[in-house]
């Protein structure tokens, strides 16, 4: 069997960052309990190593008690949440993604100057929903091209879009183009992250040469489920959070196998399904 794997994989520049961050505060001799608000990430055997370190995971800032230290995750979350960790008296630690708090400012000033926001990314996700968050829940969501086509838009107001920093370049450039036939007066924001669109590209590229892909990462993470989408394009792909999700004697028909991992998957549990691979 011969393994490839992709030049661009596993932790993205801005997980990298939250988890060094959440880490460090863990390790530090405190008195405060630590709290995230949500997984820090989308990988729950990372969420694990770090809550048996001592982190409290909880879905609401209400559960949080007062006077202890709050993590804020790399998805990054709405204005409200930082006004309320105000109100509690909360210290926290903001381990928002840079690319993502830079759509905040983005979306906070246009509001803030009148227009109506365009969002392009999937409204249940966390990062879409914190964006929501800077234009008071506000934004126009649509996700697919298929929204975009039935999305009525009005020619006497003024837009700005924006994208969530992990969507499908491909279907974000299809969306921009139907909605430049909707209104005159659109600013349109790439905010599709540097590294996600270099991820999904090399992942495109590996699978033209591969016979399967193995696409490593989180069930729940929008990154990997685009590259699974991605990847089934061109050949057979198999989405795994483990070795144990492997289904070895399928894997074993195929000499060339490419491994490509979402950015929130640790570099510890990619190296174990190679060793894994290797050992057929």
């Amino acid at each position: 069997m011969n393994i490839k794997i992709s030049e661009k994989a596993g932790f993205c520049f801005g997980v990298k960052r939250a988890m060094g961050l959440a880490w460090r505060e863990l390790c530090d001799e405190h008195d405060k309990q630590t709290y995230a608000l949500g997984p820090l990430i989308h990988n729950k055997q990372a969420v694990e190593k770090y809550e048996e370190r001592g982190l409290i995971t909880v879905d609401d800032i209400e559960e949080i008690p007062s006077d202890v230290k709050m993590i804020i995750r790399s998805h990054g979350v709405s204005k409200s949440i930082y006004d309320r960790t105000e109100e509690k008296g909360l210290d926290v630690v903001d381990t928002t993604c840079p690319f993502v708090k830079k759509i905040h400012d983005i979306v906070k000033e246009n509001y803030d100057t009148g227009k109506k926001i365009i969002l392009i990314g999937d409204k249940n996700h966390p990062e879409v929903i914190g964006i929501n968050g800077w234009c008071k829940n506000t934004a126009i969501t649509i996700k697919t091209i298929e929204e975009a086509e039935v999305l009525e838009l009005n020619n006497d107001k003024s837009y700005c879009a924006v994208a969530q920093t992990t969507m499908n370049l491909e279907v974000y450039r299809k969306i921009v183009e139907i909605l430049k036939t909707k209104a005159d007066d659109i600013e349109f924001n790439n905010t599709i992250c540097s590294s996600t669109k270099a991820r999904q590209e090399a992942a495109r590229e590996l699978a033209s040469e591969m016979d399967c892909m193995i696409v490593i990462g989180g069930k729940h993470s929008s990154n990997t489920q685009k590259l699974v989408g991605i990847c089934k394009e061109v050949c057979p792909t198999f989405a795994i959070e483990t070795r144990d999700d492997l289904d070895v004697e399928e894997i074993k028909k195929y000499e060339n196998v490419g491994i490509t991992a979402g950015a929130s998957t640790p570099d510890w549990i990619i190296d174990d399904i190679i060793e894994f691979l290797k050992s057929l």
